[in-house]
């Protein structure tokens, strides 16, 4: 059962903006009847900052006018709780007496700027525009967001399939198709990916979360999506902001919701405001690169020195990829609204956010509330690298924090999961080795707030496929499969990974996102279709219809994946969990994970068994009683519904 968005969207509600003159405005457009009534719109025009701003229409208020160092922008805040939808315009007139107070109440709807700069320039020209109002969906507030219900599919746009080959080159964007190069563009786009949402939801996935899609304008490596150079444009290499909606439209259809992967943190080096920075505190560092430490837990210590703090939070990943200073309140209006704006105008079901904890933690707090205050039940996943559980919980909404932090964030990225699995399998079975990992690092799960609703993962774009990690061990990689999609959480699976895609001689990223089989029409290996199954060695076949058949077994139980999971310690090599429905309605699954042949009596799981009668393995059907004793074969993940 997919938990799709509860309403759709259409090319009806793409922004009305016709401008008169030269200004960009930011949002494009903004709603009535949001939860809250203010909007805050970024001006963008050649000296504007001086600029006297009128309204025409009655029920709008502008609350403020604010220019800050650059003389390009002005910020204009709106009171909408008594508008009705409809279009306004806009005026941008020269105040003679350049005054800083802001006259926010009169008859007229107007404004004077407010600066807190010197600068006053003046420019004789008017500017008009026309801004859209649009009526709310009634249903928006209450979508729904992903949950453990769920399995996500994670795609790399540009890797997946390329649908519509005209925009494979666009004009003014230098970074063009090169199928050769590993880091290079290769085509895939949002079309290729409505082109096969049959297929995806086949599998049995009900939620795509691909890499980000918005304007990454930089000269090179841009296909990852991470160097945001337009926060309200899909890259056109990818397709239109209306070809975004129909996905979400078409993916809803087949009961697919849609996540989008959000970056809060920086920008690419090749956004405008590189050129024209809104204020001289919009980018951390003074403008200027300075490496990120990355030491996370300076957040957390509680010996830590200031200076450290800053040196996570302020520092830049890359010199492309400018940190934005979220404690400038206008650069963090602007982040809050763009992401309502995209859950409002695509009929989103959930975000997930890019290095997550390296923004401000102040901003970090508001953006979830706000967000949460919008959509009380949109799921948010924030990406904490780490493998220390502790501050991977830091994160979540109601967990147990060491300050008085406040979190609305539901969900957070499972990493210390991931490396307990990967452990386990590699690892010599002992007494503080191997299996042993998984059942301590759930051992922690009281550290979270709602474990349950934790994103878990074999692999994702970022690491080595787990095939690859495993080395290349298809029984290891049953077993990890098996578990992640059956254990507590949300599982997420990389494209491909449902195929055995490995990466045996690289752990370069761009060939951890290699081509999707079946995707690209001149790829060397068009013989081979995963999307149809033509031309997969018979261990792909297998691997797929594997991931295929467990989440059936999801879809088929969803009360009890939303339900609770007991565990037994693991106890001569075997490892057993139990998921079961909260409110007992007869349903539950069990696994067993043993590295070597085993012999396992049922009787050990009396407690978990007493009202059920039989155990049917999930691969071929077989029933046992529960009292029978069961011989396992080494490396294996053994799943059975209990009747």
């Amino acid at each position: 059962m997919a938990t799709a968005a509860l309403f759709t969207v259409s090319a009806s509600t793409l922004p009305v903006y016709a401008a008169k003159g030269s200004i960009d405005v930011y949002p494009p457009n903004w709603w009535v009847g949001m939860e809250s009534p203010l909007v805050e719109l970024m001006l963008h025009g050649d000296n504007i900052a001086n600029k006297k701003v009128s309204v025409n229409r009655e029920g709008v208020v502008i609350n403020a006018v604010t220019a800050l160092d650059s003389p390009n922008y002005l910020f204009v805040t709106l009171d909408i709780s008594n508008a009705a939808s409809g279009e306004l315009i806009f005026t941008l007139t020269d105040d003679a007496e350049n005054t800083s107070n802001i006259n926010a109440n009169n008859e007229a709807g107007s404004a004077k700027v407010s600066h807190s700069s010197a600068n006053s320039s003046s420019n004789l020209l008017s500017y008009e525009f026309s801004y859209e109002l649009q009526p709310r969906d009634s249903e928006s507030k209450s979508r729904e967001g992903f949950s453990a219900k769920d399995a996500i599919y994670l795609i790399t746009p540009d890797r997946f399939a390329n649908g519509d080959s005209s925009n494979d080159d666009v004009a003014g964007y230098r970074d063009i198709v090169d199928r050769s190069n590993k880091g290079g563009r290769h085509g895939g786009d949002i079309k290729g990916i409505i082109d096969n949402l049959g297929y995806i939801a086949d599998m049995g996935f009900t939620q795509i979360w691909t890499m980000p899609m918005l304007e990454n304008a930089m000269a090179k490596y841009s296909y990852h999506g991470y160097s945001t150079t337009d926060f309200y444009q899909i890259d056109p290499r990818f397709g239109t902001n209306a070809d975004y909606v129909t996905l979400s439209e078409k993916a809803n259809e087949q009961g697919v919701g849609i996540i989008m992967d959000m970056v809060l943190n920086h920008i690419g080096s090749g956004h405008l405001w590189m050129e024209d920075t809104p204020s001289d505190d919009w980018i951390n560092n003074e403008g200027n690169f300075v490496a990120t430490t990355h030491k996370r837990e300076s957040l957390h210590d509680p010996h830590v020195i200031e200076s450290d703090i800053e040196g996570f939070s302020d520092g830049w990943f890359v010199p492309t990829m400018p940190d934005l200073n979220q404690k400038n309140p206008h650069l963090a209006n602007y982040l809050i609204q763009n992401a309502i704006w995209w859950v409002e105008f695509a009929g989103l079901s959930g975000i997930r956010v890019d290095t997550y904890s390296y923004s401000d933690k102040g901003f970090l707090s508001k953006w979830t509330a706000r967000l949460m205050s919008e959509y009380p039940s949109l799921n948010i996943v924030g990406e904490e690298w780490t493998i220390n559980p502790a501050i991977t919980a830091y994160w979540q909404a109601g967990s147990h924090r060491h300050d008085e932090y406040v979190s609305a964030l539901p969900s957070v990225m499972d990493f210390p999961l991931q490396a307990a699995l990967t452990s386990a399998l590699t690892q010599e079975e002992s007494w503080n080795t191997g299996l042993g990992n998984i059942y301590e690092t759930l051992a922690t799960d009281f550290l979270y707030g709602d474990p349950n609703n934790l994103v878990i993962f074999p692999d994702n774009h970022d690491m080595s496929r787990i095939f690859t990690q495993l080395g290349h061990d298809i029984d290891k990689w049953n077993m990890a499969m098996t578990f992640f999609l059956t254990t507590r959480g949300i599982p997420q699976v990389f494209y491909g990974t449902e195929i055995l895609m490995a990466n045996p001689d690289s752990s370069d990223h761009g060939i951890i996102r290699s081509d999707f089989p079946g995707g690209f029409k001149q790829n060397s290996d068009s013989a081979v279709n995963a999307f149809t199954g033509e031309g997969l060695s018979q261990d792909e076949r297998w691997a797929q219809q594997r991931v295929k058949t467990l989440l059936a077994l999801r879809q088929n139980y969803p009360n009890v994946f939303m339900g609770e999971m007991k565990h037994y310690a693991p106890h001569d090599g075997v490892y057993t969990y139990f998921r079961r429905a909260e409110e007992d309605d007869g349903s539950m699954i069990m696994v067993i994970m043993n590295k070597q042949e085993a012999k396992v009596s049922l009787a050990r799981y009396s407690t978990m068994l007493s009202k059920y009668t039989q155990a049917t393995r999930l691969s071929d059907k077989t029933v046992f009683g529960v009292d029978d004793t069961l011989t396992l074969p080494p490396m294996s993940a053994t799943v059975f519904v209990v009747n």
